[in-house]
């Protein structure tokens, strides 16, 4: 299994690569034989090696696409099963006719729970028709999420990873806002006492959103929702459908038709259901 570090700040690198040597002390702990679980720690050359070595015989990796990529063509020529997960933007296409407090508080959840730094975080709503009209209590329900350290026991989301997370997540924002997004919910600027030099990013939603904006076709991976507003459940489908990444994505309605046309025409992972407010999700598209 091949993991890219969400950041190359040395701080960043030594928790994750401690969190690694956690579970490779579990394994065994668990009573797996040495050498059934090894921990390999590097860049490009670690990389090569684990794409190149005989002794290899398959590779699983979840990170960037440019990463993925070369695993996926340097593995493969060298005779390997390989499966690359690389890149997420999952969307969440809300109709008219939802539960809009359900709607609300599982949007929000998704989208802004452990600070969106998730694969299947839910980067981006589709708001359908006179939907629209709820961005404001989704705005407003948004700006109640407390932003802390995660060890603090009344924080709704805690920080990015790394610096360097949050700058390219503020720049993304940036890009967004100079491309035309309306900044409806600003974290940018963001200051939790007591921990002034935390990377810490708050929810963010970015209004007015279009396909072509840098904001939608890169995966932010940060506490920010991007907003898009379309006439129909048809716009909605050819939206999600022409974007490249297909890890997840969920309606929320109470049709039954309305579900079940989403779910056959939709080309993203797979699909577990929820009866809830006939929410309908799919995930894990590799």
């Amino acid at each position: 299994m091949a993991w890219e570090p969400a950041s190359t700040h040395l701080a960043a690198q030594a928790v994750q690569a401690s969190l690694v040597n956690v579970g490779s002390t579990a394994a065994a702990e668990a009573g797996l034989p040495d050498g059934v679980v090894n921990v390999i720690h590097g860049e490009h050359e670690a990389v090569n090696f684990i794409c190149d070595s005989p002794d290899i015989r398959a590779i699983s990796f979840v990170g960037s696409d440019q990463a993925g990529k070369h695993i996926y063509e340097r593995g493969s020529r060298n005779g390997k099963r390989v499966q690359c997960n690389m890149g997420a933007k999952n969307h969440g296409v809300i109709m008219p006719d939802a539960n809009k407090e359900n709607m609300l508080n599982q949007l929000v959840g998704a989208a802004f729970g452990a600070a969106g730094q998730r694969c299947m975080a839910l980067s981006t709503a589709v708001l359908v028709g006179e939907a629209k009209h709820w961005l404001p209590e989704l705005v407003e329900r948004s700006s109640r999420l407390r932003v802390s350290a995660g060890t603090e026991p009344d924080a709704d989301l805690g920080p990015v990873i790394s610096p360097k997370a949050k700058e390219r997540i503020i720049q993304l924002v940036e890009s967004g806002i100079r491309e035309g997004a309306k900044c409806l919910l600003d974290g940018r600027a963001v200051k939790v006492p007591g921990y002034e030099h935390g990377n810490f990013v708050g929810p963010t939603i970015l209004a007015d959103v279009k396909p072509e904006m840098e904001c939608y076709r890169e995966e932010i991976f940060g506490p920010v929702l991007c907003v898009l507003t379309v006439d129909t459940l048809d716009d909605a489908i050819e939206l999600i459908n022409n974007n490249p990444y297909g890890n997840g994505t969920a309606i929320f309605t109470t049709s039954g038709a309305t579900a079940r046309r989403f779910t056959h025409d939709i080309d993203v992972g797979q699909l577990p259901n929820s009866k809830t407010d006939l929410k309908v999700v799919k995930v894990d598209r590799i």
